[in-house]
């Protein structure tokens, strides 16, 4: 079984991610494989210095993220040549990453993926676990975590799919509004019932 985990920011998905590590399922996590494909003599990375220059390139001969998120940032052209180099590469590390996965024998994989449904990914899973937060538990994070100001907060939220429609898209959805505990609690049921599905197969 491959389940999809996904969220929104600061909806406490990473916590999910970090309490299914520790229950020894093996994680694609899509974070570390966009960092992964953009490493220093990578195809991925050739490209994006022939499409933008190599004054996106650092000393250490790593991508300057900062200036291409200042190319793309404003210009919707520029955004699409880059993801149409990432994204490819992207899923194609992840693809084999789970792949290796079921060759070492597990049989349940999960594939975390913040962008699940805006990338349209939800054909590489069969279930799509979504971690859901309230607006307002959210806005509350981001300020007091991320040191966000209240403009800067309401403004990554709106630039999300709205938790409503992750929701809608969801197979199980965890509420992460109360205590570690509680969270870890519905984590578990959703597990059990799903693997008690498949045993039922």
């Amino acid at each position: 079984m491959i389940i999809g985990l996904t969220g929104s920011i600061a909806s406490g998905k990473s916590t999910v991610s970090g309490m299914l590590k520790n229950l020894g399922y093996p994680i694609v996590d899509a974070d570390l494989v966009a960092r992964l494909v953009v490493e220093p003599g990578s195809d991925t990375l050739s490209q994006i210095v022939q499409a933008f220059g190599p004054e996106v390139i650092q000393e250490d001969g790593t991508m300057d993220r900062a200036k291409v998120g200042a190319i793309i940032f404003n210009d919707p052209a520029s955004r699409k040549i880059l993801n149409d180099i990432i994204h490819p590469a992207i899923r194609q590390e992840m693809l084999r990453q789970r792949e290796e996965f079921i060759t070492q024998g597990f049989k349940t994989i999960i594939m975390d993926i913040p962008l699940l449904f805006e990338s349209r990914l939800q054909h590489l899973v069969d279930k799509i676990l979504v971690v859901s937060v309230t607006e307002e538990n959210q806005f509350d994070r981001l300020v007091e975590r991320n040191g966000f100001t209240e403009q800067e907060a309401r403004a990554r939220i709106s630039s999300q799919l709205p938790m409503s429609v992750k929701e809608d898209g969801a197979d199980a959805v965890i509420y992460n509004n109360g205590t570690l505990d509680e969270t870890k609690k519905q984590l578990n049921r959703i597990l059990d019932t799903w693997q008690a599905s498949i045993e039922k197969e």
